[in-house]
């Protein structure tokens, strides 16, 4: 049986992972257990030929005030501030973000439907899902010309199966003056929660990562190691053929992963396990063989005649994230399985051209398939009570599921780091 003298076992080398170790430190002795070769999780980067690429956009927004500061401490003058520039690509037209609130430049019958259904919105409307959520607060035109085509490919499931929920916080939602200001050309300023972000000047994200990793003290860390078998009952842990007890378990990973090494299980929480829901994504990292003639950082592409939701441009941001004179992108594709790069290269280049990303298909010097497995979590119908089920269950066990896929929410890297921050001290004060 476990006691006080076993270690605080965390599971996942992610930021959540890596803010837990670094916030217990030396307070109480802690393992970590990451499945991959390096920690980081999502927050690293790959490299090939002088070009740094991410896992997709890992743009560093900042609003706590213990973040900012920890964040400078560990890179100091080693991160850029930059001012947002993002697009919408419709209609053959590149527009500012968020579309709602800025659709000059759209052809006058699309901005007419759009003010229209503004005007005319629902707002008495109960918005049981997303799409109702849509047409409540944006009416018929926005949500037909963007929010509905754009989310439905970003999720990889109809807007009416997700709940609303998730979404106050980073769909940015106009005055009647800011969305007729924006039709007229009047531009309102900059609106969402990452009008500005930090980036590391060199390195891409994992320079964040590597950084935090370097403050790491009292504990011990193992790469290469995912448990085979978690039994709750005797709090015990058996990782590559070997078993340790633990005082209190912390797990960022995904939690349908959780509980498929977790036995025995309640019926009751291996049901509402089975009803957890994750959109997988698949992207390009691709280099360009000269700098991309369009100065924004990403945009936004509804329109389901072209093969991804969204591009960005890394090279746009910090130009030494490619070599000079270079080009690097991300290209998140809306399919979720394609088996290889050639199956969509071709489709891919010609939609860069037609949003301006690429002068000519010839502009690629190379591009790399990559998926991430567990990458949107679905809200959707069954998603509360079911995660209510799990997290009360995990509670009961001193297990403390946090971060992105650990809480199986949507939320950005400040928000793991804090939440690894607060978990350590839960668990020292529990001690």
């Amino acid at each position: 049986m476990a006691s006080d003298a076993d270690p605080v076992v965390i599971l996942g080398g992610g930021l959540t992972g890596i803010s837990t170790a670094l916030h217990l430190g030396a307070r109480t002795p802690w393992v970590l257990f990451e499945r991959e070769e390096r920690l980081g999780g999502h927050a690293r980067t790959d490299t090939r030929d002088g070009f740094c690429f991410d896992k997709t956009g890992h743009w560093l927004h900042l609003r706590d005030r213990y973040t900012k500061q920890l964040v400078h401490e560990l890179l100091p003058d080693a991160l850029v501030p930059v001012e947002r520039r993002a697009r919408v690509f419709s209609h053959g037209a590149l527009t500012r973000y968020p579309f709602q609130a800025n659709l000059h430049g759209l052809p006058p019958s699309v901005i007419k439907e759009c003010l229209l259904g503004f005007l005319e919105r629902p707002q008495n409307l109960e918005a049981r899902d997303f799409e109702e959520y849509c047409l409540k607060h944006f009416g018929v035109g926005i949500s037909k010309h963007f929010m509905i085509p754009y989310n439905r490919k970003l999720w990889g499931v109809e807007p009416r199966e997700i709940t609303s929920a998730w979404c106050d916080r980073f769909v940015p939602r106009p005055t009647l003056e800011q969305v007729v200001a924006g039709a007229v050309g009047a531009s309102p300023p900059e609106m969402g929660y990452n009008i500005s972000f930090l980036y590391p000047k060199q390195g891409g994200i994992e320079t964040l990562t590597r950084a935090l990793v370097a403050r790491l003290d009292g504990g011990r860390v193992h790469t290469r190691a995912a448990p085979d078998r978690i039994d709750p009952e005797a709090r015990t842990i058996t990782v590559g053929g070997e078993t340790l007890a633990w005082r209190a378990l912390v797990t960022s990973i995904p939690l349908p992963e959780l509980f498929r090494v977790m036995s025995p299980l309640p019926p009751e929480v291996e049901r509402a396990a089975g009803l957890l829901r994750c959109t997988p994504v698949q992207y390009l990292n691709v280099a360009t063989k000269r700098t991309p003639p369009v100065d924004f950082h990403w945009i936004y592409v509804p329109e389901e005649k072209y093969p991804f939701y969204r591009v960005g441009v890394y090279t746009n941001a910090v130009p030494a994230m490619a070599p000079p004179g270079r080009g690097g992108l991300y290209v998140e594709l809306a399919a979720r399985n394609v088996a290889r790069v050639e199956d969509v290269l071709a489709d891919v280049a010609a939609g860069l051209c037609a949003t301006g990303v690429l002068a000519g298909p010839d502009d690629i010097l190379f591009a790399e398939l990559r998926t991430i497995r567990w990458a949107y979590v679905v809200f959707d119908h069954n998603y509360y009570d079911a995660t209510a089920t799990c997290f009360r269950y995990l509670s009961e066990k001193q297990i403390y599921p946090r971060g992105r896929y650990g809480s199986w929410t949507y939320n950005a890297m400040e928000d793991c780091i804090l939440a690894g921050r607060a978990v350590a001290d839960e668990v020292v004060a529990a001690k």
